[in-house]
C-alpha cells in the first residue's frame, strides 16, 4: 500500500522583497551596495551599546523629523541624511531598530515618501538579532558620500488632519485603524507607559475607528505573522483590500508599522499613514472624539 505525501505551500507576502531575515543581513551587511541603518528612539540605550557591524545610526528624533516644526524631515534633509551615510538612489537600504521596528517602519515610510526605491526591513529588528547572539560592535562606520536625490513626495501614502475630517463625512469606503493599546483607544490612559508625558489633552479615539493594536501583527520574537494570520486579523474588523484605509496611533510610528503590514505584506492598494495621529487629533479644539 502506497501513501501519497501532500505538501502545503506557504503563501508569500505580497512584496516579500521588502523583508529580510537576520541571516540574510549576516550574509550581506558588508555588500558594497547594501547599507544597514539602525533607527532608534533611544540610541544611548541601543545603538551606542552595540549594533550590527557596518550599521549607521538614524536617530529618530534628530534625523527623521524636522528640528523645528512638527513634521517629518524635508526632502533636502532626507537627501543630506541618506547621502552622508553612503546612500544613493540605487542603494539597498536595510532598516532595523528598537521597539519591535516601530521607528524603522516610520523611517521606511518616510524614505518611500521621498522615492527611495529599495528600502527593506530586517524582520524581528534589534531584539531578534541580539536574541540570536549575532555579532555586535560599538564601532561607528563611515562610507563615501552617496548621491540620493528625492523625488516629489508620494502623497498617496500620507494623510493630514483636514483630509481625515473631510473623509469622515464623505468617504463611505474609509476604514480608520487605531493601532494603539485598548486602554489608549478607550481613553482610559492618555499615553503608553513608555511615554507617560507625551500625550494629548483628551483621550479616546477618532469616531468610527476600529482598534487593532500593532502588536497583534507580530509574533513573540518580533517577526511578522504569516499572510494568512494577518489577513484574518484585519478582515475580522472590516479592514479589507477594497477599503480606503487610514492607520493612526499617537505620533505616527506604530501606525507606520501597521501601514507597512497592510501595504507591503498584504498588498492592500490604498493605505495611508496619518502621522499627526492622536497627539494632533486629541489636542484640537472641537475635534469629535469617541470613548
Amino acid at each position: 500500500m502506497s501513501v501519497t505525501a501532500t505538501t502545503t505551500t506557504r503563501r508569500e507576502y505580497a512584496h516579500p522583497e521588502v523583508l529580510v531575515s537576520t541571516n540574510w543581513v549576516l550574509e550581506h551587511h558588508k555588500d558594497a551596495n547594501v547599507r544597514m541603518a539602525e533607527v532608534d528612539y533611544d540610541p544611548t540605550s541601543n545603538y551606542n551599546q552595540g549594533h550590527i557591524p557596518s550599521a549607521v545610526l538614524f536617530d529618530w528624533k534628530k534625523d527623521i523629523n524636522d528640528p523645528v516644526q512638527r513634521d517629518i524631515l524635508s526632502a533636502q534633509q532626507a537627501e543630506d541624511l541618506l547621502s552622508r551615510n553612503g546612500v544613493s538612489n540605487d542603494t539597498t537600504l536595510v532598516l532595523y531598530g528598537d521597539f519591535n521596528n516601530w521607528f524603522a517602519a516610520f523611517a521606511f515610510w518616510v524614505f518611500k515618501y521621498y522615492g527611495l526605491q529599495d528600502v527593506r526591513i530586517m524582520n524581528g529588528g534589534r531584539k531578534k538579532w541580539i536574541e540570536e547572539d549575532k555579532p555586535l560592535t560599538k564601532e561607528v562606520p563611515s562610507f563615501p558620500r552617496g548621491n540620493f536625490r528625492a523625488s516629489a513626495p508620494d502623497e498617496s501614502i500620507r494623510i493630514y488632519l483636514e483630509e481625515v475630517k473631510r473623509n469622515l463625512k464623505t468617504n463611505k469606503d474609509l476604514v480608520l485603524v487605531d493601532v494603539r493599546s485598548p486602554k489608549e483607544f478607550t481613553g482610559e490612559i492618555l499615553a503608553p507607559p513608555e511615554y507617560p508625558t507625551e500625550h494629548a489633552q483628551r483621550g479616546g479615539h477618532i469616531p468610527g475607528a476600529v482598534n487593532i493594536p500593532w502588536s497583534q501583527a507580530v509574533n513573540e520574537d518580533g517577526t511578522f505573522k504569516s499572510p494568512e494570520e494577518l489577513e484574518k486579523l484585519y478582515a475580522s474588523k472590516g479592514v479589507l483590500p477594497d477599503k480606503d484605509i487610514v492607520a493612526y496611533c499617537r505620533i505616527g510610528e506604530r501606525s507606520s508599522h501597521t501601514w507597512f503590514v497592510l501595504k507591503y505584506l498584504l498588498g492592500y492598494p490604498k493605505v495611508r499613514n496619518y502621522d499627526g495621529s492622536w497627539t494632533e487629533w486629541g489636542n484640537m479644539v472641537r475635534n469629535p472624539i469617541e470613548k
